[in-house]
């Protein structure tokens, strides 16, 4: 049991005085370990909320520097984070926030040679990530190691997500079973992103985080979320686990980890 410090309880008041959590269960959000794989648009959001919120240990995954064309969208990054590593720019705001947390950065690419070392850590993985390669090898690995995780991706004026459960929800691979031709999916450089639904989209990955660690409500598994930001209409499409899944079905054809080619995607 956690004994609280005074400015604990004040910090965390607005958790504690839920019936659903109170104090066993901010206990257990600060017991907990998240993984968020990149610090971009969708990490962002998720990574300060996160922080806020006193998760334990928050393992950030990312290789790239800030960029000025970053700043739309990615709040954990200020003009003069520009240049820096991101995981060093998102670790700072966060231990900002709240310096109860602990901070594990990985300035690296995520790969089928790495990835299952990092994940096994964690009782959750954000996906944030801006690649199909990526988000393939983060279902896989988590498939592989039963590490619960949240998809999500933004394009334009729309986004979408879900939460897979292994071995109990539909994965990543049921719903779309193997990345699309190069080229064919547009990104943000070359479509453009609304910024804000950047901050839309990964706070509700952080709150499904939460809601997982808490065992509160129900997630979003066996569900895809999608929305359009110009009418905000929200979509709940139904899903199901496919018997012919490569990874999860009856008969999985992948047996071990490997990186998808490169092709362009949805955001963060």
């Amino acid at each position: 049991m956690i004994d609280f410090t005074d400015s604990q309880l004040e910090r965390y008041s607005r958790h504690i005085i839920l019936q659903e959590i109170g104090i066993e269960g901010q206990e257990k959000i600060l017991a907990s370990k998240v993984l968020i794989v990149g610090a971009g648009g969708l990490g962002s959001p998720a990574a300060l909320y996160l922080a806020a919120a006193g998760i334990g240990t928050i393992g950030i995954v990312d290789y790239d520097e800030v960029e000025i064309s970053n700043l739309q969208r990615q709040i954990a990054h200020f003009t003069n984070d520009i240049k820096a590593a991101k995981v060093d720019s998102a670790a700072e705001k966060m231990r900002a926030i709240n310096p109860d947390i602990v901070v594990r950065k990985y300035r690296l690419n995520l790969c089928a040679d790495n990835i299952q070392d990092i994940i096994k850590e964690y009782d959750f993985v954000i996906d944030g990530s801006d690649n199909f390669p990526t988000k393939f090898l983060v279902n896989d690995a988590c498939s592989f190691t039963n590490i619960p995780f949240s998809h999500g991706g933004i394009v334009r004026f729309e986004g979408q997500t879900m939460t897979v459960l292994p071995g109990k929800s539909a994965c990543y691979r049921c719903v779309f079973p193997k990345p699309p031709p190069i080229n064919v999916v547009p990104n943000c450089s070359q479509v453009g992103v609304l910024g804000a639904i950047a901050g839309m989209l990964g706070t509700i990955q952080a709150a499904e985080a939460l809601k997982y660690v808490l065992g509160v409500g129900e997630p979003l598994s066996d569900a895809l979320l999608t929305f359009d930001a110009k009418t905000m209409d929200f979509h709940k499409i139904r899903l199901k686990k496919q018997k012919n899944c490569r990874i999860c079905g009856e008969n999985p054809t992948i047996t071990e980890l490997h990186d998808e080619k490169q092709a362009v995607c949805q955001q963060g």
